[in-house]
């Protein structure tokens, strides 16, 4: 018998995140380990009267490609996945890495050609999406290895994701507390509508950015499960200053510690790092858009407490602000394209705050409004 939650959790995306319908082409896309939640989904897609077809990637698939292939085979996307997020309703990716390392050890400009590759892929997706025709969800099932990287035992990882969900014991309707976090943060979005100027100051950043004509939007496990965010995507050429991120930033089992930016007219003029430079510039340099912030988004999940080294949850930290460089979503009026979205953190807890055309709107972690 597969885990209870697996099976509330299973539900809760199809019924309330995904919205799946009669006649609804879904993508699943998984690691083997993941099989138990694979076959939950499968389940409740077929109840809902959709069409699941699934996308198992086997651990060692990204490294034999950038290992073994030719510039030609590395850099072609994979074609039955582009043909699912061309045609299909939906899609649910589910992170379920065996070896979370395992391109650690890749030639950079080889990775580089494979990302790009799958770069066209999340384009799909995000233009799909912003236009209501491609529901995406991207989730975790909790494997050894994330619960290694987030020093945990399996046990106690499991019990931090479902917790995470609301699919655990402590929640009985999943769908009325997501609605709930939908409702508590409209009035943030509200509040930033139709504005231009935002600071955002504190002990690692002073940064100034524009938000005009930009939407901030809601996220409540429409797109992310767990959620627990507000994002826009800021003016590309708006961004100065500099901002020095407080956890490391993760990016296909590479590790990039001590990050620190400094933006001129929008652009990454100077990028420095205590481990890992290299990788960071090789990623950021490799298309136009790479230097350039396509994501600012404020946490506001203070049920998620730690830091996991899974970005689908430290992003959601309540009390943080994370910028993603490279491509920005659409849907928030971004006009931003590369290869990558990378986020990274910034912890505004010891003395952040975030002030729109002046006024003040954030501070120590907690938004005033």
């Amino acid at each position: 018998m597969p885990d209870p939650r697996v099976v509330k959790l299973a539900r809760l995306l199809v019924e309330y995140s995904t919205r799946i319908q009669k006649g609804d082409r879904v993508a699943i896309e998984a690691q083997p380990a993941a099989d138990p939640f694979v076959r939950a989904l499968f389940e409740r897609v077929l109840e809902a009267g959709g069409h699941p077809y699934i996308f198992y990637t086997p651990s060692w698939w990204a490294e034999d490609v950038i290992k073994y292939g030719d510039d030609e085979q590395i850099a072609r996307a994979p074609a039955l996945r582009r043909e699912a997020y061309e045609q299909f309703e939906s899609r649910i990716r589910i992170y379920s890495e065996s070896n979370t390392r395992a391109l650690s050890g890749a030639v950079l400009a080889r990775e580089a050609l494979y990302k790009n590759a799958i770069g066209e892929i999340i384009r799909i997706q995000m233009e799909r999406g912003a236009k209501g025709k491609f529901r995406w969800l991207t989730t975790l099932y909790p494997t050894e290895a994330y619960a290694q990287d987030a020093e945990m035992s399996l046990t106690e990882f499991e019990d931090f994701v479902y917790q995470a969900c609301h699919v655990d014991d402590e929640t009985p309707d999943p769908v009325a507390f997501w609605n709930g976090v939908r409702q508590s943060q409209e009035h943030i979005v509200e509040a930033l509508r139709g504005h231009d100027q935002v600071t955002v100051r504190g002990p690692n950043c002073d940064l100034s950015l524009s938000i005009k004509g930009r939407m901030f939007l809601n996220a409540f496990g429409d797109h992310n499960m767990p959620d627990g965010e507000v994002f826009t995507g800021p003016v590309e050429e708006s961004v100065n200053g500099w901002i020095r991120f407080s956890y490391p930033a993760i990016h296909e089992g590479h590790e990039v510690d001590g990050v620190e930016l400094r933006f001129a007219e929008g652009r990454v003029v100077e990028a420095k790092a205590e481990k890992n430079l290299p990788y960071l510039l090789e990623l950021i340099d490799g298309d136009a858009g790479g230097r350039y912030l396509g994501e600012f988004a404020i946490g506001n999940n203070f049920g998620v407490k730690r830091f996991t080294r899974q970005i689908l949850f430290d992003e959601k930290i309540g009390g943080t602000i994370h910028a993603a460089l490279g491509a920005g979503y659409p849907e928030t009026g971004s006009k931003n394209k590369s290869a990558i979205h990378w986020d990274m953190i910034c912890d505004m807890r010891g003395g952040g705050e975030i002030r729109v055309d002046g006024d003040l709107i954030y501070k120590d972690g907690r938004f005033q409004i």
